[in-house]
């Protein structure tokens, strides 16, 4: 059967192809595109135009992988680009890139250990120069052997496990600590909990703050007010709906993260709840929810730009040992003033 030249399946050009149009070798048109200074400038011409006219682009990971030289990419590795807090921190690792002339390739970590795992080895065959990685959970120890290969790690938000690296995290424990005792100082002695999985560090950290700020006041912890494995909006407003159906409900909630306070926020104010809420990272709008509450705001953005410059650092050359860097975090009012509610009013 007879194929016409239109109906033919696209096809990037080659070296080969250009070495047809220039009439040069292969060689020269291998020499030309790797900025072999010795060759005949008539011939580099003649490449140059061929290239030009058939639209050729040098295949910059392959001459990577013939040179082992470096290929000005980094990868980040991440979850949900959806969600603000992970798409600040691409934003941030992007600047840092742009300014050292290295591309960013961004990649999804999946849902579980081993995805991530998988997607993390997948970078490395790509000979990125370093990989900056929000983990989600599981053992990292398979990673130590690229790190020894010479592809520096850098993680955000959350360490390593059994795995010594460079990470860039927030002061999780301190500041759950330190915000359950200002609720429990306003009077708040039962305050439910909505986390994910305690299999993040970041979760199990906040529960553990939480915890000790229950034994420095002296109060019994409950272990009934603690809900885990709250993923999303619809998952809290559910968890809200079976604590406030308690016949002792909570006078106060603390959100493990953006999300469930979402969900918590909703359901309160479907119910015309006036209970207190705390909830770790700030949102978008949360200044203008129609009722009073309380986040632990930070600089989510500075996750991507210090962990990026810290991978750069290690790129450079520079050696040192493992470091953290450890953000603080800042408990403000988000939200109206006051609580809108009357007995003959509806919420809009």
């Amino acid at each position: 059967m007879n194929t016409t030249a239109s109906s033919a399946s696209p096809r990037r050009p080659t070296m080969t192809d250009v070495a047809g149009v220039a009439g040069v070798s292969l060689k020269t048109v291998s020499r030309v595109v790797n900025g072999v200074s010795s060759v005949d400038e008539h011939l580099a011409a003649r490449v140059r135009a061929a290239a030009q006219e058939l639209g050729f682009r040098t295949n910059f990971a392959a001459s990577t992988l013939r040179s082992g030289s470096s290929s000005a990419t980094i990868g980040l590795l991440i979850k949900d680009l959806s969600n603000d807090f992970y798409a600040t921190i691409a934003s941030g690792v992007a600047e840092v890139a742009r300014a050292h002339h290295t591309q960013l390739i961004t990649a999804h970590s999946g849902e579980n250990a081993a995805d991530e795992l998988e997607a993390i080895f997948d970078l490395c065959r790509r000979r990125v120069d370093g990989l900056l990685i929000v983990p989600t959970g599981g053992d990292h120890s398979a990673l130590r052997s690229e790190i020894d290969l010479g592809i520096p790690m850098v993680f955000i938000d959350r360490s390593p496990i059994g795995l010594d690296a460079d990470s860039v995290v927030l002061d999780n424990y301190a500041s759950a600590r330190d915000a359950t005792l200002i609720l429990i100082a306003e009077g708040h002695i039962r305050i439910g909990i909505l986390v994910d999985t305690l299999n993040m560090p970041t979760m199990w950290q906040r529960v553990e703050g939480i915890k000790a700020a229950y034994l420095l006041a002296g109060l019994p912890w409950d272990d009934s007010l603690l809900v885990t494995n709250v993923r999303g909006p619809a998952e809290a407003s559910m968890a809200v709906d079976r604590l406030i159906a308690r016949t002792d409900p909570p006078t106060a909630y603390f959100c493990g993260n953006n999300r469930s306070s979402i969900g918590a926020l909703r359901t309160l104010w479907e119910r015309r709840r006036t209970e207190a809420l705390v909830a770790f990272d700030d949102f978008q709008l949360a200044e203008l929810m129609p009722r009073p509450f309380r986040v632990l705001r930070y600089d989510n953005r500075a996750l991507g730009t210090l962990g990026a410059e810290l991978l750069f650092r290690r790129i450079n050359g520079e050696v040192f040992a493992p470091v953290t860097v450890v953000l603080p975090t800042e408990l403000c009012a988000r939200g109206i003033s006051e609580f809108p509610f009357t007995d003959d009013k509806e919420p809009e």
